[in-house]
């Protein structure tokens, strides 16, 4: 679980507590209440680091080098999986700006992962809006035609960034996805929910009050 501090559009995002916990707590208890042992946070983050050591998580320091605003996660993933003295076949990235993962979905990812023929698995959800291009001031239609029913708009999807697994030597390789990448597809209100700004926020404390007892 990458929790860095510094945050520029919403400060403090991974302490900030969603009911009874603050972000980072939700993806530790959902990884403690699928059976997991390993649970491990690397953060630059001081609170962040003190709540995880508080509730038995392992800690890894990330540099400061690896916690710009730019730098990407694999980098501080490739740097916690190096500081840890027992290797892994894979790695299961639960993102804190994710808080909200529907109950089964990490025991069914996992049974996709290791029976089926892939390196890594991510979660998608299907895109249900009419998208397009502005070019010269004029809107182009990307995956419709104009006057296209909703319901027949060509099925494309989105990464949701719900959780993601890869074998150990694909992050080695420096690649979060493999050429055999499993598309789980995810249709639950959860999916919706990915915190950067205030807005995303509230929206989260909406779901987290009016779904979070739905399968």
């Amino acid at each position: 679980m990458p929790a860095r501090a510094g945050s520029e559009r919403l400060p403090g995002k991974n302490m900030r507590r969603l009911g009874e916990k603050p972000l980072v707590g939700h993806s530790i208890t959902y990884a403690l209440e699928n059976g997991f042992k390993d649970v491990i946070i690397t953060s630059n983050d001081t609170a962040i680091l003190d709540f995880a050591n508080q509730n038995g998580i392992k800690v890894i320091n990330r540099p400061d080098a690896l916690s710009g605003h730019q730098e990407p996660v694999i980098t501080a993933l490739q740097h916690a999986v190096d500081q840890l003295q027992k290797k892994y076949d894979a790695v299961i990235l639960l993102q804190p700006t994710n808080p909200l993962r529907p109950k089964g979905l990490l025991k069914e990812a996992i049974a996709i992962f290791e029976w089926g023929d892939c390196d890594s698995l991510m979660t998608v959800s299907r895109n249900k809006h009419k998208l397009g291009t502005i070019s010269d001031g004029r809107f182009i239609p990307y995956n419709y035609k104009m006057g296209q029913r909703s319901q027949d708009l060509e099925p494309l999807y989105y990464e949701n960034g719900l959780l993601y697994i890869f074998k150990t030597e694909i992050l080695n390789q420096g690649k979060l996805l493999g050429k055999n990448n499993y598309p789980l597809l995810i249709d639950h209100p959860f999916a919706e929910i990915d915190i950067d700004t205030e807005a995303d926020f509230l929206k989260a404390e909406f779901f987290y009050n009016n779904y979070r007892d739905t399968p």
